[in-house]
């Protein structure tokens, strides 16, 4: 029950659901590239990814001072059928807005 409810919590709230979809399209992304994209500021989107992630939607990857979340892998049958919910809903997503500061890390790890 508690991981049911966890789950339920963890979706009742716009930005998460927004959130959800947005990695659900765009696939795995910096921390810098969500806040860039969905407008957000950097506290409000770690608290929120820290909610999807302890809810068991989300995964973090990090490398070097930055994290990159993604949508796990191995979701339950439940967390599929959420996702698949807020996939019906035809969401209007903002436009992936990359980080001038992620794309010169990258460039400089990609040396």
């Amino acid at each position: 029950m508690d991981k049911f409810l966890n789950i339920i919590g963890a979706l009742n709230d716009e930005s998460r659901v927004l959130i959800l979809a947005f990695l659900t399209k765009n696939g795995e992304l910096c921390v810098c590239d969500l806040q860039s994209s969905l407008n957000m500021i950097q506290s409000r989107l770690s608290r929120h990814l820290k909610i999807l992630k302890d809810s068991g939607f989300l995964e973090v990857r990090r490398k070097g001072a930055w994290a990159y979340y993604r949508i796990k892998e191995d979701l339950s049958l439940f967390h599929l059928q959420c996702l698949e919910a807020i996939k019906e809903l035809n969401l209007s997503l903002p436009p992936l807005v990359k980080s001038r500061a992620n794309w010169r890390e990258n460039v400089r790890s990609s040396r």
